[in-house]
């Protein structure tokens, strides 16, 4: 299932991540782990924030995917589905 993450990052977490060299680390564990169809930084409400998209096989990996942004970088995250426009032609289609 196609699903975008809304990492927004602590933003002393994500500073003492930055002075300490860790925070390339960790975006690139991430990464390699979500393996995203698209990847965004960008700042909303004053925050460093990451917006994934990526495949979710199971919902079991949830854990093992989110707790890096969250125990290494203090972010609050959000997780929805989400189509893109060959899914929505699709869903369109087989409503009938």
């Amino acid at each position: 299932m196609r699903v975008l993450l809304k990492a927004k990052l602590d933003t002393e977490k994500a500073n003492e991540a930055i002075r300490g060299g860790t925070m390339e680390k960790t975006m690139q564990s991430a990464m390699e782990m979500l393996r995203p169809e698209a990847a965004y930084f960008t700042a909303q409400d004053g925050c460093r924030t990451a917006i994934i998209v990526f495949d979710l096989a199971d919902t079991s990996d949830i854990p093992r995917l989110t707790e890096p942004f969250m125990q290494d970088l203090g972010a609050k995250v959000e997780m929805s589905p989400v189509m893109n426009r060959e899914d929505l032609a699709r869903g369109l289609a087989a409503r009938g």
